[in-house]
């Protein structure tokens, strides 16, 4: 029996599912054979609509196991197809809050790597320039926007917008920025978390609906964590900084 009872759903319709995924969730299911995140979307809609045959889910986007927040679903095949258009195009607006050690070189600014996978020790390595090394890798552009929301003794809360969806994308970037996520010790932070989360969050989607054509904008709280919890009456009061520039860098908590 599946045990739905922890599954939060931000947003439903007849067409799309959004849910915030827990840290340490898989998605979709690999050699763990842990129960993924696909399989619980889909008992809870059989119980809601007490449908009695399979339910149709189509994944749109994946999160890292270690990473939370905002996670998209397809409740039918003419959802699915407009919404992989949308992320194809890059019509979505994702915004990832992260939280680092360090601060970065600048208070706000943009990060250009080139970055590479490899497979075998699932490990993505950025590179400054695709040369060399990278070039040989058939490295892959990849940016992303930073902006620096508030900093908390020595832990640095950052706004992050990609422009690119490379695997392990923000977990690179900043680590080669020398920013590293905290817990990451994939990605050279010094320390883990014991429930194997880092402290990146995808906190916002937004999007037009491609079947309503209407805007949709959908958050997902931050997590209840040591790590986090000291952010969250700088998230909730900045939503403006977070999205539209840093605060002043004088006034940096």
């Amino acid at each position: 029996m599946i045990d739905i009872s922890k599954l939060v759903v931000l947003y439903e319709d007849n067409h799309l599912i959004v849910v915030n995924k827990p840290a340490g969730w898989l998605v979709q299911g690999d050699e763990t054979g842990d129960m993924p995140l696909t399989e619980l979307v889909k008992a809870w809609i059989k119980v809601r609509y007490e449908k009695p045959g399979d339910v149709f889910l189509g994944v749109i986007h994946r999160l890292d196991r270690p990473v939370s927040g905002v996670t998209l679903f397809a409740r039918t095949s003419k959802g699915l197809s407009r919404m992989n258009e949308l992320f194809r195009t890059r019509d979505v607006r994702k915004t990832y809050l992260a939280v680092t050690r360090n601060r970065p070189p600048e208070v706000a600014g943009t990060l250009v790597h080139y970055l590479s996978k490899d497979s075998k020790k699932n490990v993505a390595h950025a590179y400054a320039s695709l040369s060399g090394r990278a070039k040989k890798e058939n490295a892959k552009k990849a940016s992303l926007d930073y902006r620096m929301v508030g900093q908390i003794d020595q832990n640095v809360l950052l706004s992050l917008s990609l422009h690119t969806g490379r695997p392990h994308q923000i977990r690179a970037q900043l680590s080669q920025a020398g920013c590293p996520i905290l817990g990451d010790a994939k990605y050279q932070s010094d320390f883990t978390f014991s429930d194997g989360s880092i402290a990146l969050h995808a906190w916002r989607l937004e999007f037009e609906h491609p079947i309503k054509q209407t805007q949709i904008c959908i958050t997902a709280p931050l997590p209840d964590t040591p790590w986090w919890n000291p952010f969250k009456p700088i998230v909730e009061d900045g939503e403006e900084d977070i999205m539209m520039g840093p605060v002043d860098p004088d006034e940096l908590r």
